[in-house]
């Protein structure tokens, strides 16, 4: 498969079947950082849409000073970001009360772990919680998170070090 800054100027170019190709290459991992933290399919391909249909509109303001991966990540937290925000306020006006989820597996209280501590990041101030989420989700290293955040590496290491100190608070540990 062609590299991304090669299927970029083809789609630029006009070749609609270089986003198809950019699309089928970075889906299932955008899918699966959103499945990661929501656990919920419907949430997950909404969230992947999203992030996909944003791609389209902004591609041909993307720069090519840094990798694609760093550029595709910003929308992906910044997507993140908004859903976050989305779901305060359908929290704050009781638009959340959806039926009891069904569990039939036997790793239920990994689930149910992985459940609390997702609902934990989520409540973290945004910047630990965009550092949160793109270290444990996607296991980026602090450089890279810098980057996708515009931030230094010893202002992500800062950012995840604070966040597990309010998890553990939150959490209620105190490991």
């Amino acid at each position: 498969m062609p590299e991304d800054h090669d299927l970029i100027e083809q789609f630029n170019n006009g070749d609609r079947k270089a986003f198809d190709k950019l699309v089928i290459k970075h889906i299932d991992m955008t899918y699966n950082y959103y499945y990661s933290i929501t656990h919920d399919q419907l949430e997950a391909d909404d969230l992947t849409q999203r992030v996909f249909v944003k791609l389209y509109k902004s591609l041909k303001n993307f720069r090519f000073d840094a990798a694609f991966t760093t550029y595709l990540y910003r929308i992906k937290v910044n997507t993140l970001n908004s859903y976050f925000f989305k779901n305060k306020w359908r929290s704050f006006l009781h638009l959340d009360q959806a039926p009891e989820l069904q569990v039939s597996d036997t790793n239920y209280e990994k689930k149910a772990l992985s459940t609390e501590l997702w609902n934990a990041i989520k409540k973290l101030p945004k910047k630990q919680r965009n550092v949160m989420n793109l270290r444990v989700a996607e296991s980026l290293t602090f450089k890279e998170v810098g980057e996708v955040l515009n931030i230094s590496e010893d202002a992500a290491k800062n950012n995840y070090s604070h966040g597990v100190k309010t998890l553990r608070k939150i959490m209620g540990t105190n490991r």
